[in-house]
């Protein structure tokens, strides 16, 4: 079984930074992609970044051009970098593969407030 276990969230104002790692269980070649999704309140998880074996990314157009997926294969860790964070950016933040999906880590809180 494949774990996930995420880090790095916490509390930072609007238009700051901060960087989120996912360690997985094993290589991240094992996996065709890797994503991140967040989940606020209320709302379904909704992915935010993707990460292809040969390093193609893919972002939805709410966080184009602020956040960053990067991997580090000798760590099997993979990293979402975010800037100029939004107060709609507040969430649980989890990676995961998309196909076949594994199990849920527990996921790193973010929380942007003034």
């Amino acid at each position: 079984q494949v774990q996930f276990v995420e880090s790095g969230g916490g509390l930072v104002h609007p238009g700051g930074s901060m960087t989120l790692s996912c360690a997985a269980s094993r290589t991240l070649f094992s996996f065709s992609i890797i994503a991140w999704y967040r989940q606020a309140p209320g709302k379904q998880r909704e992915w935010v970044a993707t990460i292809s074996r040969d390093q193609h990314t893919n972002y939805p157009h709410s966080v184009k051009d602020r956040f960053a997926i990067s991997t580090d294969n000798a760590k099997n860790t993979v990293y979402l970098q975010m800037n100029n964070l939004k107060l709609e950016d507040t969430a649980v933040y989890y990676c995961n593969s998309p196909a076949p999906v594994y199990q849920w880590g527990q996921g790193t809180q973010v929380t942007v407030s003034s």
